[in-house]
């Protein structure tokens, strides 16, 4: 019997990912279970005034604030925001561009003056030193916020940079997509997002105007989230290492029972990329890896890393480029898992076409054990299908006899999936895992991992400065490390510790950034934080990743 998908990780509000349609029905459920709209805006404008106060009371207390009040419920938490910083001697003004508001938010503008907060009558001076508190449109925009908010928050990013939080949804942002709605948004530097994270807040596209991201909890009853949808985006973090869903290897099983993994990687041209790749398989704790590769390459590989054993070497065409046409056919016995593209290189579509690489394919499709593709695996799988396989990638790929994960960038992605590529990541990558029956990481500075059964993840945070070539061939390795040791373990690849992978990958990055400095966020550096990895038997202990020692 297949095991049931790995329910991973709490489905909670620290790790919901919502759409601005969601967050809206997880609403209304309150609303009509009794709930008043005063009280939840009340909820929310405290627990963001308390929030700004910690992070930022020292600025608050020197220079004040500036509450920027939009028409809707959003500027209605800034004048709950407003009143509470004020109560607490915080010089406040606001400033207030909309003349009709809803109800409830005229009702707090009302009380503000009441408590004699000023309003300003014209525009603000972008130069000013207070901070700005910016609740101006929040949740669910749908249009650019216009040129006049547009032209002053761009002069306010260039005369005062780091001078504006946002309320739940920086103004000009797509809640969903975290696009640009117009020209220019609210460049924030820190954005307070409301009860759950909208997850156009943590797209790649977003970052930039978002700043730093923190979820203000507002202590949502379980019932109000079961308006959401069974299988919602979820975001990881580091503290979901500790309950990843590691395979779980029998204490007695031996080097052959922890995975057998066989490398397809490494050419002339890029001879570091195996290297690379064995060092990512390594870290996984795989017991036993393969290469096949260019001749030479075992060679150099073997001296550093004597364990892999070579299985196979490969010619390469004028060009430095890999060819698979000799591979052996035995090479792909007895595996678990096999890795196919870091460093291969290109190989010209003529080629292809007659059909000299064709076998090959049509034999890993019959693989029974989990294939991995990634880089120029990916690529070539792109020109292989339609001229010589006769069918698209998503059909190719949904008719492997065993289980594949896919790992492409957004190039690589478009290669494959053109039909998606347009589309938010997390949408993108959902819909070419469904098609295709694979399991995916989307990769990006927030990747985003999908399985084919509607279970998606997004990565929270990352190193940027780990964005370095070979970067995704440590990755590959890892992953497929890990995946050999899933099949090892239980015959299955559940896409969940894909997801596990991508987490402890994208961590890696950042225990060496600390530890080390950015100079030494190296691909190797990275390989060897993630050998550092120790969960406790079942995934349930707190891991302990290791800063590499450089």
């Amino acid at each position: 019997m297949t095991p049931s998908p790995t329910p991973w990780p709490a489905r909670d509000a620290e790790h919901l990912l919502v759409s601005g349609a969601q967050m809206a029905a997880v609403e209304t459920r309150l609303f009509e279970s009794g709930l008043p709209v005063e009280a939840l805006m009340e909820k929310a404008g405290l627990a963001l005034s308390q929030r700004l106060l910690e992070a930022h009371g020292p600025r608050l207390r020197a220079c004040g604030a500036l509450v920027l009040v939009g028409p809707g419920h959003n500027g209605g938490d800034g004048l709950v925001v407003a009143r509470e910083l004020h109560l607490a001697g915080i010089a406040v003004q606001l400033w207030c561009p909309f003349e009709r508001c809803k109800p409830l938010t005229a009702t707090h503008r009302r009380h503000a003056h009441w408590l004699g907060i000023p309003t300003l009558a014209d525009p603000p001076d972008p130069a000013a030193a207070s901070l700005w508190i910016e609740a101006l449109l929040g949740l669910n925009q749908s249009r650019p916020p216009g040129a006049a908010l547009e032209t002053l928050l761009e002069h306010r990013q260039q005369q005062a940079p780091g001078g504006l939080v946002a309320l739940d949804v920086p103004t000009g942002l797509c809640s969903d997509t975290g696009r640009c709605l117009g020209g220019v948004a609210a460049k924030a530097i820190h954005t307070c997002t409301v009860g759950l994270i909208k997850q156009g807040l943590v797209q790649d596209a977003a970052l930039a105007w978002v700043g730093r991201l923190e979820r203000v909890d507002l202590g949502l009853a379980r019932q109000a989230l079961d308006a959401l949808p069974a299988s919602p985006p979820l975001l990881l973090a580091a503290a979901d290492l500790s309950t990843a869903p590691w395979p779980r290897i029998e204490t007695a099983a031996g080097k052959y029972g922890r995975g057998r993994l066989l490398l397809l990687a490494g050419s002339a041209r890029f001879q570091g990329a195996a290297h690379l790749a064995v060092a990512g398989a390594s870290a996984s704790g795989c017991a036993s890896v393969r290469l096949a590769g260019a001749a030479g390459v075992g060679g150099q590989l073997v001296a550093r890393a004597p364990h892999v054993v070579v299985s196979a070497e490969l010619a390469c065409d004028p060009a430095g480029h890999l060819c698979l046409a000799d591979l052996p056919a035995t090479t792909l016995e007895r595996l678990d898992a096999l890795l196919l593209g870091p460093g291969l290189g290109g190989q010209p579509e003529p080629a292809l076409r007659a059909g000299r690489e064709l076998e090959v394919w049509e034999r890993l499709q019959r693989l029974p054990g989990l294939l991995v593709l990634d880089a120029d695996g990916l690529n070539r799988l792109a020109l292989a299908v339609a001229p010589g396989l006769g069918c698209s990638a998503a059909a190719w790929l949904g008719h492997r006899q065993g289980p594949t994960w896919l790992t492409p960038h957004g190039a690589e992605f478009e290669r494959l999936f053109p039909q998606w590529a347009e589309l938010p990541p997390l949408e993108a990558a959902g819909r070419a895992a469904g098609e295709a029956g694979v399991g995916l990481v989307l990769k990006g500075a927030r990747s985003v991992v999908a399985a084919p059964d509607g279970r998606r993840w997004q990565l929270g945070e990352a190193e940027p400065r780990a964005a370095r070539a070979g970067l995704g061939d440590v990755l590959a390795g890892y992953c497929a490390g890990l995946g050999a040791q899933a099949i090892a373990a239980c015959g299955q690849a559940d896409p969940a510790v894909l997801a596990a992978a991508a987490l402890a990958h994208a961590q890696a990055g950042l225990r060496v950034r600390a530890g080390a400095g950015p100079g030494h966020c190296t691909p190797m550096a990275i390989a060897s934080a993630l050998a550092g990895l120790d969960p406790a038997p079942g995934g349930q202990g707190e891991p302990s990743l290791a800063a590499a020692e450089t």
